[in-house]
């Protein structure tokens, strides 16, 4: 059994004893802790906290001890049930709340349930505020309410027609221009919330035709629910029999989106948010923002369009703060994750679709097309396992001394910039591992970056 607690939240496989794995006495310790944090550190006079869960199978008893542990904490509950991670982000605002929790694992497999903490604005903790959580929890230093001041509890199950509505509000999404180019739109929900919000965001936006694969909002994937291509077989074959003119995959909180082609083919994650900033830039030029982990095709057409583009830390988090500190119009990760401030600083697959399918309707060919008028690029994912007594910060900095001729980024471990691709090296917070991310405009160049570098760690570690 797994339980992993970081500055971003608790996860952990559901059961076990205490401290090993996801279980009721740890769910209510870490509910405390961010109750505490909230109401130690609170901006707004309001005493709400939302909660809205995935479809998973533990859901339900992961939500009534969340909510049963903010009312013992004097927080007055708003439960907006099963929704997405956007939904429930954007429901705090709205209510305008406290901050809001959001149960769900993301991308990983069933057995698995998490705690996503929100802060006032909808947005996730700060590396502070989330490192004070966890001080909270271990200490156990919380104090329950009284009798007479025990929190109330509401419910509200109509946040996903609101967050649909916003969407439809955008000024760049076109509904009128979706609806008569007439789609045919394949998707794939995993059998989570998307199964729900999905649908109901694209007849909104007047597409007659959908094609629906695993709408299902019962928590039993049919198969890993982390949008990689090699997992979606199923939509992929739908496409190649020419059944749609584009596929929608989403994650099970619905914060990632993937695009398949007419012909079944890929489009990528990570050109996910290059063609939706594209079209962005388009009507509204300014500056943009992804992680260093995420594609250099992002750079391109933002310098092409006018813009300019910074690298953040890897985490939604730091997207956000390095988005707010460049005015930045669009951003997000290249897992995906689209972030619009014209609708909220959070990634959003609602708005992703919504942006992409007006774009698809204006450019008036087909999703092939449109990926084949992006900078081509490839990314190569590897690790290295170390020992838990070799120096990583150590052989982060001989690397990044050994390549000081080309422009390098420290931020977040160490990512060396080449005239054809780049490095990434990042440590992992929670095991000994280096990972190293490598890009280039071949699968081949990029795999001979991350060899000539794992050589060298390995080299410099002695292993």
């Amino acid at each position: 059994m797994t339980l992993i607690k970081s500055i971003s939240g608790i996860r952990g496989t559901i059961g076990g004893p205490v401290g090993d794995g996801l279980n009721p006495l740890d769910i209510v310790r870490f509910t405390a802790a961010y109750a505490t944090q909230i109401k130690e550190n609170k901006q707004t006079i309001s005493n709400k906290i939302v909660v809205g869960r995935d479809a998973r199978i533990s859901g339900e008893m992961v939500n009534q001890l969340v909510i049963g542990t903010l009312l013992g904490m004097g927080f007055d509950v708003v439960n907006i049930g099963l929704a997405s991670t956007p939904t429930t982000e954007l429901a705090v605002t709205i209510e305008k709340a406290a901050g809001g929790i959001i149960l769900t694992a993301s991308h990983n497999p069933k057995q698995w349930n998490a705690l996503k903490l929100l802060n006032e604005k909808g947005e996730f903790l700060n590396a502070l505020e989330g490192e004070n959580v966890l001080k909270i929890a271990a200490e156990e230093s919380f104090l329950f309410s009284p009798v007479d001041e025990l929190g109330k509890l509401s419910e509200n199950f109509t946040y996903t027609e609101k967050h649909i509505k916003s969407v439809l509000e955008l000024d760049l999404v076109d509904v009128e221009a979706i609806r008569n180019a007439d789609f045919s739109v394949a998707i794939d929900c995993v059998n989570s919330v998307g199964g729900i919000a999905i649908p109901a965001l694209l007849e909104a936006l007047g597409v007659k035709k959908i094609e629906k694969l695993f709408c299902e909002p019962n928590g039993l994937f049919p198969h890993n629910p982390e949008p990689l291509p090699e997992h979606l077989t199923e939509i992929s074959a739908l496409m190649k029999q020419g059944r749609a003119d584009v596929g929608f995959v989403v994650d099970p909180d619905v914060d990632r989106l993937a695009i398949i082609c007419e012909d079944g083919s890929i489009f990528g994650e990570e050109y996910t948010l290059v063609a939706i900033a594209d079209y962005v830039l388009q009507h509204t030029p300014g500056n943009t923002v992804s992680n260093l982990s995420s594609t250099r095709a992002l750079r391109d057409i933002t310098n092409n369009r006018g813009g300019n583009y910074t690298a953040a830390a890897v985490g939604e988090v730091n997207v956000v703060k390095a988005m707010k500190d460049t005015k930045a119009i669009i951003g997000g990760e290249g897992n995906g994750g689209v972030i619009y401030p014209a609708s909220h600083y959070g990634r959003d697959a609602l708005v992703g679709i919504a942006l992409f399918l007006t774009y698809l309707a204006k450019s008036k060919i087909t999703v092939s097309a449109l990926r084949k008028t992006y900078p081509e690029y490839y990314i190569s994912k590897n690790k290295i396992q170390l020992t838990p007594s070799i120096d990583v910060d150590g052989i982060l900095k001989v690397i990044k001394d050994s390549y000081k001729q080309f422009e390098v980024n420290d931020i977040d471990g160490v990512k060396i910039d080449f005239p054809t691709g780049w490095v990434h090296l990042r440590k992992s917070n929670t095991e000994p591992i280096i990972r190293i991310y490598s890009e280039a405009g071949t699968p081949e160049q990029a795999e001979s970056f991350a060899k000539a570098i794992i050589e060298e760690i390995k080299r410099i570690a002695n292993i």
